[in-house]
Parts: structure tokens; sequence; C-alpha cells
């Protein structure tokens, strides 16, 4: 999972930001982080063995849990809190903290533009969203980048009501994105002429809507007729459910 990879190799705590963090907010990141390492150390407490409680095994257990990393992901750099807590770069958009803090701040307009960081970009907005959402498409439809990310993507364009205006705009970069990216499905379906190829691209696109489909519908699907298929493939983008692509409203 490229550099994405690399940040969740060991136990980690992931806090994006749609701006640059501030230090105040990455102070209460901290407290978090700090938190969530007594809570796990006093999960450990009872599996040390049952009453009387051995009190150096108990110790020995809750010495055993791993300091969870804090990765503070943010689109601009934040001087202030790299200053405040030592970070030093180690590598263009990466920064580590001083050793006992855990803490890894990640820079995404600094992230340079590669394979390798698409996950991360992929939080980015504006134009950083823009070229992470291209770098997306320019790869092959078997890439497991689009395994992962379009699910996502499709379920984050649909937002929710109470989205601030920020929201909003990033919502409508992925459907524009989306759009294209049927688009491409449905041109590739129609230069292979053959019904076989719409129907693949159909369950291709059902299939990141709503996940794993019932095989009552896969097979109401391969025996549709060209039609059919066509209505479907029109309604995924804007339906909710299954149902609203399949069913003919009332």
């Amino acid at each position: 999972m490229g550099l994405l990879g690399e940040l969740s190799a060991e136990p980690s705590l992931f806090e994006p930001f749609h701006d640059t963090p501030s230090l105040r907010k990455v102070r209460r990141c901290i407290n978090k982080q700090h938190t969530w390492h007594h809570e796990l150390e006093r999960r450990a407490r009872p599996a040390a063995g049952s009453p009387p409680v051995d009190t150096e095994l108990a110790e020995s257990a809750q010495e055993a849990v791993s300091f969870p990393a804090l990765v503070v992901i943010g689109l601009g750099r934040p001087e202030t809190v790299l200053e405040a807590y030592g970070c030093n770069p180690v590598r263009s958009g990466v920064y580590h903290a001083v050793w006992g803090l855990v803490l890894r701040v990640i820079v995404l307009a600094e992230l340079p533009r590669t394979r390798e960081t698409l996950l991360l970009r992929l939080l980015g907005a504006k134009r950083l969203l823009r070229e992470a959402l291209a770098d997306l498409a320019a790869l092959p439809d078997d890439a497991w980048e689009k395994t992962i990310a379009t699910p996502l993507l499709v379920h984050f364009r649909l937002g929710d009501e109470h989205a601030t205006n920020q929201e909003n705009d990033v919502s409508a970069e992925i459907q524009a994105w989306f759009e294209d990216y049927q688009q491409k499905l449905r041109n590739e379906a129609i230069k292979e002429g053959r019904n076989e190829g719409v129907r693949d691209v159909l369950l291709r696109q059902l299939r990141v809507r709503f996940g794993e489909l019932p095989a009552a519908t896969v097979a109401r699907i391969e025996a549709a007729d060209m039609a059919d298929l066509e209505r479907w493939s029109e309604r995924v983008l804007g339906a909710q459910t299954l149902a609203e692509v399949l069913d003919d409203p009332s």
C-alpha cells in the first residue's frame, strides 16, 4: 500500500485534517494518543493472570503493549507544529518528531506525485485531489489501488446533508471523476460491440456501488437484453440502493 502501508505497519492513530493543523489541534491528537495507550495498558492488566494478579506479571504485560504512533495528515506545512515537536524531514512530505513522541506529520502538498503516495494524496482537496483522481484513473482497471479506493470514493461522493462547503467541493470533484470513469467503461463496452461487454461493465459498476451481488441479481443481468442493460447502466450513479437500479418505478 505504498507510503500508507509503511505508516500503518506499526500500531497507529491516523488524524487527517482538511487544512493545515494548528498546534492546538495536534495537542488534542497527542492527548488522544496517550489516552489510548493508557486504555491498552488497562486492558492488558487483567490478562496477566487470574486473581490474585501477579503484580510483576501484570507490569510485564503492560510494558509489552506497543505505544501507538500518531500520524497527523494535513494539506500544508504546519510550521508551528514542526518547530514545537522538533520534527525533522525523513523524506519529501514526511516528518518525524523526537523519538519519545512517536509522532509523524504528513504534508500532502509536499508528497511526490507517485503511485507510492496515491492513496494518501486522495485525502487532499482542489488541485491535489484532482491530480490524485487523474492518477487513479490512469491506472489499469485491475490495479489494487482502484480496488481499495473506488468503493470509498463512491461512498464519500454521497456525502450527507450536514456536509461543509469544503466537503461538498470534494464530493463534487469525486462525482466528476466517477462519471468520467463510468463513461470510460461504457465506451469500452460499446467499442467491443457485444452484449457481453455491456453486462460485464454493469456488473463491475454495481459491485463498486453496492458490494457483492446476490446470485439472483447476477442471473437477471446475464439474461437481460440490451435495452434493459443500457437503462440500468444509466441509473447506477444516482441510485442509493440496488433496487433503484433494477426495479421499474411503480
